[in-house]
């Protein structure tokens, strides 16, 4: 098949449609077989839960090809756990871990001529949707939920591609309270951190990092990704916070980090332990990785690039990261899978 007529090396991280979405309906206490659908607009209640009561959730991961033109996913069995764990944390039906990989399947094979060629530095973002569809006033559960998956060829998050970024320190705005809904992948999260991106672009920034809401001393993780840092000693150090998404590239990145002999710390990462990294970084799906330049916090600002340029451990991370997702390097933790195109 042939690929669609796109200028692949130029995409943008943005939404173009492809040739059809898949819809799961949950009712009657269960799920029914899907259906392809070619329009990409839905029909809902106007009382739908998630319009009013922010019964959504939902995920993301990418689909590369392989040097030999075949599709390759990366650690799509923890995309499935997360949505499930998202669901049960608002109370929504959860989509089983053979339907969501079946799914995800079916939507490749359909828009398989969506899929970026490899070396283009694109990839098929795939995005699926939980949301609850009953039509309810009360503040309560919905009994009916729609899944729906869809794609979209995207370029790299950030224009700027491995350019370091520059972020602020955010006190007065926070993304997700502790026992909240910050640890699982729900819109309200990503609606709460709008302003606050909003003013760090208004001054110069590219993204903000986020403390924590209690005592405004540790991090927490920045606008739209994880955050990690590795110091003069030697050391990964990401926070550990029941208010950060679990990242799977972060996950993945710690298991990296291991290999080339670096100490791994998950833990409670204060402040003011900016002023002594060498290296930063954001990571999650859409970004990879994405060097920090400077942070500023309060009236003092540190820097880690000078000349705009990833550090050595940040590039060989994501080297080793992006080498195993395109099936360039041997994947000995079984986290690439290959999707039947045929």
């Amino acid at each position: 098949m042939e690929k669609a007529n796109l200028d692949w090396e130029k995409i943008p991280f943005s939404y173009k449609k492809t040739d059809g979405h898949l819809e799961y309906r949950f009712s009657d206490g269960k799920w029914d077989e899907g259906v392809v659908v070619k329009d990409d607009t839905i029909s809902l209640n106007i009382a739908a839960t998630c319009l009013h009561y922010g019964q959504e959730c939902f995920e993301g991961l990418k689909v590369f090809e392989g040097k030999d033109r075949q599709a390759l996913v990366f650690r799509i069995d923890e995309n499935a756990k997360r949505l499930a764990g998202s669901a049960r944390k608002i109370l929504m039906e959860e989509v089983p871990e053979k339907m969501f990989i079946d799914s995800i399947y079916k939507l490749v094979k359909l828009n398989r001529r969506f899929i970026p060629p490899h070396g283009s530095g694109a990839s098929l973002y795939i995005r699926p949707l939980l949301l609850g569809i009953s039509p309810i006033i009360g503040v309560k559960p919905s009994t009916e939920y729609l899944y729906l998956v869809f794609s979209t060829p995207v370029g790299p998050y950030f224009p700027t591609g491995l350019k370091p970024i520059k972020l602020l320190v955010e006190e007065s705005i926070d993304r997700a309270a502790p026992g909240g809904v910050g640890d699982v992948k729900v819109g309200g999260n990503y609606a709460a951190g709008l302003r606050a991106t909003h003013k760090a672009k208004d001054l110069g920034y590219n993204e903000v990092l986020y403390l924590d809401a209690k005592e405004k001393k540790y991090i927490d993780e920045s606008g739209p990704a994880n955050f990690f840092g590795i110091t003069k000693d030697g050391k990964y150090v990401t926070p550990d916070s029941n208010s950060i998404l679990p990242s799977i590239t972060n996950m993945s990145l710690r298991v990296l980090a291991e290999e080339m002999g670096l100490k791994v710390e998950k833990r409670p990462m204060r402040v003011e332990e900016i002023f002594n990294l060498k290296e930063a970084g954001c990571c999650g799906t859409a970004a990879v990785i994405t060097p920090v330049k400077s942070i500023t916090c309060r009236d003092k600002t540190v820097t880690y690039s000078e000349r705009d340029e990833i550090g050595p451990v940040c590039k060989e991370l994501y080297e080793k990261l992006t080498a195993i997702q395109l099936g360039l390097a041997e994947d000995k933790y079984g986290w690439v899978r290959e999707i039947p195109l045929d």
